[in-house]
């Protein structure tokens, strides 16, 4: 089948996978989200499901193809397997089944020795099975880890990889929310999971074989300054660009569907934490929800265990979000907020050059 005929295909399945919030039927999009939607099938190769899925809120669809695009797909100084291989250690970490078994079926097809699969001798040229390991080692969440105390590789490629690490901590959260475990569209057995990541595969790789210069996706949004814990990213001019632009736009995105209280409530939980686990049951979120007047606490919950255990995001929390007045913008933008104000934390916490 040609290319132009399974790309739009693969997309439509893709969008039945989205859970919680309508999707956005590529026929249907129109202003920035038509937009974002051409330059990601040009671009990634497909209209993936963890961009797709923040449609009903333009701006953080803008800012999260925006990451995407200038950290993992415009080739830079850092080999493509070591950037699928943070991608796969980091989802690894936050337990997104998605997200991982995504980034593996790319590393694998790269050659690469990822955390969730054997080591290969048929690396790219450039990088190594023990440079991978260290490099995993770099990026996985600390909690209970020991971490090197320097990356692991040149300083010019670390606002690549830094800027991977923290966009999958960013999309991790938010589709362990909006999908499934596995990326296949309802009603299909797991039995057909190879052979759609197969032809994704496929597709996601004839997409990088096209020129990708930098930057070029920098005018879905206005311009913003880096902020300061994004200093990382200031080697790299299209990723600091990027970022400064995207984290702006998510930040009023915030302002707009998050309570003041409940984003205070995260940040102030945010510091010190190292990456791991609350608690298997949610009683420490109910604790802390508690201090927030009623009509908060739904939203002050989501947007806690987003933040912090987005796997334990079940109905229930999205109904009662629901029944405080959410749509599906605000849905999506609570949640978006609460995954990068956690994503540039955990960032943050990424061993830096001494």
């Amino acid at each position: 089948m040609p290319a132009s005929v399974l790309r739009p295909v693969l997309g439509a399945l893709g969008l039945t996978q989205i859970r919680y919030v309508g999707a956005v039927r590529r026929g249907r999009a129109s202003g920035l989200v038509a937009e974002v939607y051409k330059q990601v099938e040009r671009d990634f190769g497909v209209l993936a499901p963890p961009v797709a899925l923040h449609a009903p809120a333009p701006e953080a669809l803008a800012a999260a193809w925006m990451l995407l695009r200038e950290t993992l797909v415009v080739p830079g100084a850092a080999p493509q397997a070591a950037k699928e291989a943070v991608a796969t250690a980091v989802s690894l970490g936050n337990a997104c089944p998605y997200c991982a078994t995504i980034h593996n079926n790319a590393l694998d097809l790269l050659g690469g020795a990822g955390p969730a699969g054997p080591a290969r001798s048929d690396l790219e040229p450039g990088v190594g099975v023990a440079a991978l390991e260290e490099i995993v080692a770099w990026a996985m969440p600390a909690d209970g880890r020991t971490r090197p105390d320097r990356p692991p590789f040149p300083a010019a490629q670390l606002p690549e990889l830094a800027g991977v690490a923290v966009l999958l901590h960013y999309l991790n959260r938010v589709v362990n929310v909006f999908l499934r475990d596995v990326p296949l569209p309802p009603g299909v057995p797991e039995v057909a999971l190879p052979m759609v990541l197969r032809v994704l595969g496929w597709a996601m790789m004839s997409a990088s074989r096209r020129p990708h210069g930098p930057g070029r996706s920098l005018d879905l949004l206005p311009a913003a300054p880096l902020p300061a814990d994004l200093s990382w990213a200031a080697g790299n001019p299209a990723i600091a660009e990027a970022f400064g632009r995207a984290c702006a736009a998510i930040d009023e995105a915030g302002r707009r569907s998050v309570p003041e209280a409940v984003r205070d409530l995260v940040l102030v939980n945010l510091v010190g934490w190292r990456g791991g686990p609350r608690g298997i049951s949610r009683d420490w979120v109910e604790e802390l929800v508690g201090g927030l007047p009623e009509n908060q606490r739904p939203v002050g919950r989501l947007a806690l265990l987003v933040a912090f255990a987005s796997y334990q995001v079940d109905p229930g929390v999205v109904r009662s979000c629901r029944l405080v007045g959410a749509d599906d913008k605000t849905l999506v933008e609570i949640c978006s907020w609460a995954a990068m104000a956690a994503a540039r934390w955990l960032g943050g916490q990424l061993p830096a050059p001494h």
